[in-house]
């Protein structure tokens, strides 16, 4: 540069200093006017997240102290609490609500001329941006059992509806959630568990008869949103039957009970530090290097046994004997009568199963909800599915499998014809006999047991499985 330009040049700075930044000597390139730049949310935004927060990048660096309570405010129907700070680096000013913002509702951002940059230029003036949060859902039921018109349903049925999301369980009351015969109103409890409604009755239905049951829009969700209309579906009873009870005894699985894993061909952890707890893992005819990845997974209060230990002497023939006991268990399974079964199919997340022998003629599913064993009050109390096909947990909204009312992991089992997966994250409870392969997802937890018979078990990532 030459000398006449670099005078000049210093000259016009010197201007707007002095002139404190006037639009009218404003010099961009010189870059001694702060400015705003941009803004998260910016101008105008629509369905921002409740939890945003909120930034104004400048063009240049500011003045730290300039950053005040009084210099950034964000308001909406009142001024909003919150944390202030600016990042030198980035010159950023970044605001941090003290509480969640509210639905629906427009916020202004303003940002005062007493912010100055580190030459003591101030912002012109008032910088004002507003920006407008998301509305808040609208609950819905997605589905109910029995389902909507559904017929020869047990007189003992409890009643389930399974909301979008959760749900204030105050505004789950007699009121808000009835059942009825025309206009004669049925006395029951009502209970409320995750995103569950459930509608128990005081005495069994009566046979062959039409019931509505009712949600009405005093259920209210976590947002404080009713529904958007009262939900109604009806179903009606059948002769004389009830809900399945009890088998009169569980699946004796004799001596494979011992294992807490149980496989024909295979046995691996792919990663992660997984545990079986006071539990022993066999393998036949598989060999000890068909056992992969422990370490890093250990057996605490347990051992591996393989069909080519030589020590301790016996092993080849106590597994055997523990495959026979596992071909007899689900064989028995497999062919449980009494009671009588009932038919489930899909999707069981959401429901609540008393007791009973339940048979599916081709895949099942626990995923959108939890599944819930009730043994109402018997310790005793036994469930056995019968699945024709795969059997999977997917994690996620559900795919817990949920005791209550007495329920034990011990007595539940689920025969399952083809391979079964429990999903990501989820809570498992009860021994599955598998025709082929198990899987657990990653994270996956059981209290029970993973016996399949001809092919492999594999635990993905970090699993437990712990001895019920």
């Amino acid at each position: 540069m030459n000398l006449r330009k670099l005078v000049t040049t210093l000259a016009l700075a010197s201007v707007v200093v002095i002139a404190g930044c006037k639009e009218d000597t404003f010099i961009e390139d010189l870059g001694v006017c702060p400015v705003v730049i941009s803004t998260t949310p910016e101008d105008g935004a629509t369905s921002v997240p409740l939890t945003s927060h909120v930034t104004v990048t400048f063009n240049e660096e500011m003045n730290p102290e300039t950053i005040t309570q009084s210099s950034f405010t964000l308001t909406g129907s009142e001024k909003i609490p919150g944390e202030i700070s600016y990042n030198t680096e980035t010159n950023t000013l970044t605001f941090i609500p003290e509480n969640e913002l509210n639905y629906a509702t427009t916020y202004t951002g303003r940002v005062a001329p007493s912010v100055k940059d580190v030459l003591g230029n101030a912002l012109q003036t008032d910088y004002v941006w507003t920006f407008t949060t998301i509305a808040a859902s609208i609950p819905a039921v997605v589905l109910t059992n029995p389902l909507n018109l559904a017929t020869g349903v047990p007189r003992n049925q409890v009643i389930n509806a399974g909301f979008s999301e959760a749900m204030i369980p105050s505004t789950i009351t007699a009121t808000s959630f009835t059942l009825k015969n025309g206009t004669s109103t049925i006395a029951g409890s009502i209970s409320y568990t995750s995103t569950t409604a459930k509608f128990s009755p005081e005495n069994n239905l009566a046979a062959n008869t039409t019931y509505t049951a009712t949600i009405t829009t005093a259920a209210k969700s976590k947002n404080n949103a009713p529904l958007a209309a009262n939900y109604t579906w009806t179903f009606t009873t059948g002769a004389d039957n009830t809900q399945p009870g009890s088998p009169a005894m569980g699946v004796d699985l004799k001596s494979v009970g011992r294992f807490g894993i149980f496989a024909g061909v295979g046995i691996s952890n792919n990663a992660g530090f997984s545990e079986i707890r006071n539990l022993d893992v066999g393998i036949t005819p598989g060999v000890r290097s068909s056992v992969t990845g422990f370490p890093p997974a250990i057996v605490v209060n347990g051992a591996i046994y393989a069909s080519d230990d030589i020590a301790p002497p016996g092993t080849a023939a106590m597994l055997l004997q523990a495959k026979q006991d596992l071909l007899e268990a689900y064989l028995f399974a497999e062919g449980a009568s009494s009671p009588a079964p009932a038919t489930v199919a899909g999707d069981q997340g959401g429901k609540t199963l008393a007791p009973g022998i339940y048979k599916s003629t081709s895949t099942l599913l626990v995923q959108a909800g939890d599944l819930t064993l009730d043994a109402q009050g018997d310790p005793n109390a036994v469930w056995i599915f019968q699945i024709a096909s795969d059997f999977t947990t997917v994690g996620g909204a559900g795919g817990n499998i949920i005791l209550t009312g007495g329920a034990q992991a011990k007595n539940i089992f689920w025969q399952t014809g083809s391979s079964a997966t429990i999903g990501d994250g989820t809570s498992f409870k009860g021994n599955i006999l598998a025709l082929t392969s198990i899987t657990m997802n990653s994270g996956a937890r059981a209290v029970g047991r993973m016996l399949a018979r001809n092919g492999a078990v594999v635990m993905t990532n970090t699993n437990i499985i712990e001895k019920p």
